[in-house]
């Protein structure tokens, strides 16, 4: 499995339609589009079932750096409706994966390219250098003294809360915003003019490497053969037959508990995660019944998981909501909005004038609903 990172929540943007760029990763707000607006099928920005403007949920910057494929330019982003009768209808939700490819960059994948390309970042020590570099407790930013690291990171949060302010669109920007998780600042940046697009509150995001689940599976591992002792050692008067359905159902049972064990696990040891980030990783399951992705419809390769959105998200949505004139995430009660993208990341190559150009490929989402 490929590492995890989690975005957290960072600074309040001063205005929720402020201006950013696509390297920027953020909830709520106006999409920061690479391309210009137009160029994107107004069927992807609207809902399908009841035409309304879908607004941005999220958007991650998410480039991949591979010997095989090397995309640099990489955002995904997930649109929403707000309106009522739509919220949990997969049908009024979007995940826009917008890209760049150059001539140079024209990768020839083959089926087996793909799966070995899958293998390589879920094996790989690292998921993408701008999440490791932007990374809070980098591996390469601690220092032996636990007092002298705990300074050093505020004040490398205050100074990069300085340097967001600055708004760069330099491409060496990084995706996530950083600052410390309990200094909830705003950013002002410039303001895009009021188009009718419903727009939710904005805040940025800035990631924090998960450490190993060892130590959780090992007790999710004892939990289950405990309960299985446990129900073995009972006493049993009824006959054979009845014993082997009532194991059967009895065991499917135990994985559901086993699931939502680590679910829960993982949610109280960082309460505040908004996103998790798994590029070819698993996801992270509340239950065991939920659908599979389909197949890639641009180049029939398979789905991967990339990344999905975790509840507190809607938490601090709605707290936001409370006295300002952004829209309402009332009728939103998702757990969780995982979203799998092609395991190839294909691009159409259409031809061009230009040395380069841009790709809009709509990939898959699954809602956990409460």
């Amino acid at each position: 499995m490929g590492e995890v990172l989690l975005g957290l929540p960072g600074p309040w943007a001063e205005d929720y339609r402020e201006k950013a760029d696509y390297y920027t990763t953020k909830i709520g707000g106006l999409p920061d589009w690479p391309i210009p607006e137009v160029d994107i099928s107004r069927e992807l920005l609207h809902c399908s079932l009841c035409g309304g403007r879908l607004s941005l949920v999220a958007q991650v910057y998410a480039p991949i750096l591979s010997p095989k494929l090397n995309i640099e330019d990489r955002a995904i982003y997930v649109l929403g409706c707000l309106a009522l009768n739509c919220a949990t209808d997969p049908r009024s939700w979007r995940a826009l994966r917008i890209q760049k490819y150059h001539e140079e960059m024209k990768p020839s994948l083959t089926s087996s390219d793909a799966v070995s390309l899958q293998k390589e970042f879920v094996c790989a020590p690292r998921v993408n250098s701008w999440l490791e570099d932007n990374m809070l407790g980098n591996e390469s930013s601690k220092v032996n003294d636990e007092s002298d690291s705990d300074t050093e990171m505020e004040d490398l949060g205050r100074a990069l809360l300085e340097a967001a302010a600055l708004a760069s669109s330099s491409k060496k920007q990084n995706g996530y915003k950083n600052t410390d998780a309990s200094a909830r600042y705003t950013v002002a940046k410039p303001r895009v003019e009021d188009t009718g697009v419903p727009v939710l509150p904005c805040f940025y995001i800035y990631s924090q490497k998960v450490e190993s689940s060892g130590d959780m599976d090992a007790v999710c591992s004892g939990y289950t053969s405990l309960s299985l002792e446990n129900r073995c050692a009972s006493p049993d008067t009824e006959d054979e037959e009845h014993w082997e359905i009532e194991t059967y159902e009895y065991d499917r049972a135990l994985s559901a508990d086993r699931t939502y064990l680590k679910f829960k696990k993982q949610m109280d040891a960082h309460p505040e995660q908004c996103l998790r980030y798994s590029y070819g990783g698993n996801p992270l399951f509340a239950t065991t019944n939920l659908p599979k992705p389909d197949i890639c419809k641009r180049c029939c390769s398979s789905r991967i998981y990339e990344m999905q959105l975790m509840s507190p998200l809607l938490y601090f949505l709605q707290q936001a909501v409370d006295g300002s004139s952004a829209c309402s995430v009332d009728g939103w009660s998702w757990i969780t909005l995982i979203v799998y993208t092609c395991s190839r990341s294909c691009c159409s190559f259409k031809e061009s004038t230009e040395s380069c150009c841009w790709e809009v490929a709509e990939e898959a989402i699954i809602i956990h609903d409460d």
